[in-house]
């Protein structure tokens, strides 16, 4: 075997590869000898080297439209962040476009910017110039993305519907029964939306979704997912199947359909194949086109409730593991809502979960089935509020006791009292950093020094999203964007290598999975006298700096300079 290369060139039995086949090698996706095949057989194929290299040569995809895009100097886009929407009307038919494999993205007065997928394949563009007298400047795209959005396109979500008939696997998804106060208006709801409702719950679980929106407007219904944090649309069934879809949401949650002028809640527990089931929480509310349901899916089976998997420092998992290993005092978390508060007692009290202990704990609602602990959801209708299970539970000898949230002085006392006669007490607020708890307590009602003596910990937090490792790349940042941030002049700028998202199949917009930052304040007696004395906030957060604790700031810039998140991502989820 004859094999050379140089800088120009890169020559294996006699052949000089050039064009893409070069470009691979030097990218080390393939080695020259694999290159060199993988050209012979695109030539006994008739087909592209690109062509051939997506079905043979195991590439990565993206990676392999990245190399193009850089050797045909053609720009790459990420189609699942393009909104279909966008695409110009009336220039050629769906015919068109689906026998040429080419998609108007966007229009510029006489220029269209087209999507391709192979760059050296320039029918499609011929004869879209041929066909409209534009011009045209392609677009390099994923050629299986580039389908699916040509079929979305052309057939919308009615071929949709009619193919779920046909989709044997809609028929592992059933509703357990519950007692129906259905009349028979209940038998309206068509089977193909039946199914495409089972395939909307199917596909937020594999997309691992945390809620579900069903959402009418004037002139459309739109379906969006939350996929780590942030909604996306995923479907736009014609307005004119709002009602069945709302209707069969309500049949599964045992909601009143006939009743569209209230709000209503509910909720609804679906079986899998493989006896895997999962709650949702469902939520209607009347708006000015329509019942919008939100739907909150609960599983509790693909939750991970290791403290080690929760994106803790090491320091600051020592000290959340020391104060849950105690006897007795107050631990809170602190946050927004969805922002991973009730995981990280769920972690706590898997790890606490011992036949030696009696674990109680009121919620509104219960997110995670734990069992060995004795789980109680709230029901304001029967006038079962946190107070009263509260009160209950100091005579049901409990060792440890999880409030879902303090929400008024009432709870408060109770849950300070409780931990200051032998119980540890774990609960959530909603404050925006720890130091504030403090002084949000103390503005309760609750007073300085049954703050002082109960409260051993205050841990806010936050959720940011993970960085795709398959196709995140280094980002640049002046300096001035980096100390406003908050990165230190004495922390070597130059060297600091900072990474930003960039979009595959595999992930979302760049991200996949979430992790937490957080700010983790043990009471010190330090921080103990200043609350007893009755110090404001900006006291408590000096002490708290004094005692070198990370802010979420800090926390999540430590995950940006480890390459977990993006600058971008922290500074969204911590601009407070």
């Amino acid at each position: 075997m004859e094999s050379g290369e140089s800088s120009l060139s890169i020559t294996v039995r006699g052949t000089t590869l050039s064009g893409l086949a070069r470009r691979v090698v030097k990218d080390e996706l393939l080695s020259a000898e694999k290159a060199r095949d993988t050209l012979d057989a695109a030539g006994k194929n008739s087909r592209s080297f690109l062509a051939e290299a997506l079905a043979s040569s195991g590439i990565e995809r993206h990676r392999l439209y990245r190399s193009a895009s850089e050797e045909f100097g053609m720009p790459f886009l990420d189609l699942a962040a393009y909104d279909s929407k966008a695409s110009p009307q009336g220039l050629v038919d769906a015919g068109f476009t689906d026998t040429h494999g080419v998609l108007p993205l966007y229009r510029r007065a006489s220029k269209v910017f087209l999507a391709v997928a192979d760059p050296a394949d320039t029918s499609g563009l011929d004869a879209f110039t041929f066909q409209t007298g534009l011009g045209v400047e392609a677009i390099l795209v994923d050629r299986q993305a580039l389908s699916r959005t040509i079929h979305e396109l052309a057939t919308g979500i009615s071929s949709e519907l009619a193919e779920l008939d046909q989709d044997d696997s809609l028929d592992d998804i059933s509703a357990v029964p519950q007692e129906s106060r259905q009349g028979d208006e209940a038998a309206k709801v068509d089977t193909p939306v039946v199914r495409f409702v089972n395939k909307v719950f199917m596909d937020a679980i594999r997309q691992h979704a945390s809620d579900i929106h069903v959402e009418p407007y004037e002139e459309n219904l739109r379906i969006r997912y939350r996929l780590d944090g942030v909604l996306h649309e995923i479907a736009a069934p014609p307005l004119s199947l709002a009602g069945r879809i709302v209707a069969r949401i309500k049949i599964l949650s045992n909601l009143n359909i006939a009743e569209r002028r209230l709000p209503q809640d509910g909720r609804m527990k679906l079986r899998l194949a493989r006896n895997h089931e999962i709650d949702f929480r469902v939520s209607t509310l009347p708006t000015q086109f329509g019942e919008k349901v939100v739907i909150r899916v609960l599983d509790s089976g693909g939750a991970d409730l290791s403290l080690e998997q929760l994106g803790f420092e090491p320091d600051q998992l020592r000290l959340y593991q020391k104060a849950i290993s105690k006897p007795y005092g107050m631990i809170l978390v602190t946050g927004p809502t969805g922002s991973g508060k009730t995981v990280s007692l769920y972690s706590a009290l898997s790890m606490l979960n011992t036949p030696e202990v009696n674990i109680c704990s009121v919620e509104d609602p219960i997110e995670i089935n734990l069992p060995g602990i004795n789980q109680v959801n709230i029901n304001e209708k029967a006038h079962l509020t946190f107070a009263t299970a509260l009160r209950s539970f100091l005579r049901q000898d409990p060792d440890i006791i999880m409030v879902g949230e303090v929400r008024d002085l009432e709870t408060a006392d109770i849950v300070v009292k409780a931990s200051q006669t032998g119980h540890l007490v774990l609960s959530t607020l909603h404050t925006n950093d720890a130091p504030s708890t403090i002084v949000r307590l103390l503005n309760m009602g609750v007073e300085p020094f049954n703050v002082a003596s109960s409260v051993h910990l205050i841990m806010a937090q936050r959720l940011v999203r993970n960085l795709c490792p398959s196709c995140r790349k280094p980002a640049k940042y002046p300096p001035e964007a980096l100390l406003n941030a908050g990165f230190s002049e004495s922390g070597n700028l130059d060297d600091l290598q900072l990474y930003g998202p960039v979009g595959c199949e595999e992930c979302t917009s760049g991200y996949k999975g979430r992790t937490g930052i957080f700010q983790v304040l043990p009471i010190s007696d330090e921080m103990t006298g200043l609350i007893i004395r009755g110090a404001g906030q900006d006291k408590i957060e000096q002490q708290a700096h004094l005692e070198k604790t990370l802010s979420l700031r800090q926390a999540g810039l430590q995950k940006a300079r480890a390459g977990i998140t993006s600058l971008d991502e922290v500074l969204r989820v911590t601009n407070i």
